[in-house]
């Protein structure tokens, strides 16, 4: 699964930097995104869990998840959150955030941000992930895509 994970987020960064550039080498672009000189560089991959706190009151839940994707978008903003999105039929594994990040304990606290981990909803593992650094332009390429706000 793991193997999947990555092989699926290379071919989606190079999927994406192929929509908004050529395929010849653009220093000004590498240095903007932090590339290395394999046009890759240095993430932390978070795999949310099924927390061990299950919360019954709609209401509640609601604004939990309402801060958790709150908490996301400020985080893709900020250029800390390259991809996020969930699993679907992977239980316990709930979903998965590719942090800009080079370390576990700044991810760490990043993550604890998160209301549905502060709660307890969700857990989460932490790994170190060398990847393609055309992750940090799906958020950008994702707005001209979205024709319906999530």
């Amino acid at each position: 699964m793991h193997r999947c994970i990555v092989l699926l987020l290379s071919l989606l960064a190079i999927s994406t930097h192929s929509l908004s550039q050529s395929n010849e080498y653009d220093e000004a672009l590498a240095n903007k995104l932090g590339a290395d000189e394999y046009g890759m560089k240095s993430y932390v991959m978070v795999i949310l869990t099924t927390g061990s706190v299950e919360i019954e009151d709609k209401q509640t839940r609601d604004k939990v998840f309402a801060g958790h994707f709150e908490n996301m978008s400020k985080l893709a903003t900020q250029q800390l959150l390259a991809v996020a999105g969930p699993f679907s039929n992977a239980a316990p594994k709930r979903g998965l955030f590719i942090l800009n990040v080079d370390n576990i304990e700044e991810a760490e606290k990043l993550v604890n941000t998160d209301p549905a981990v502060q709660a307890g909803v969700f857990d989460y593992e932490l790994s170190l992930l060398y990847s393609s650094a055309a992750l940090m332009l799906v958020n950008e390429n994702h707005k001209s895509l979205q024709k319906t706000q999530m």
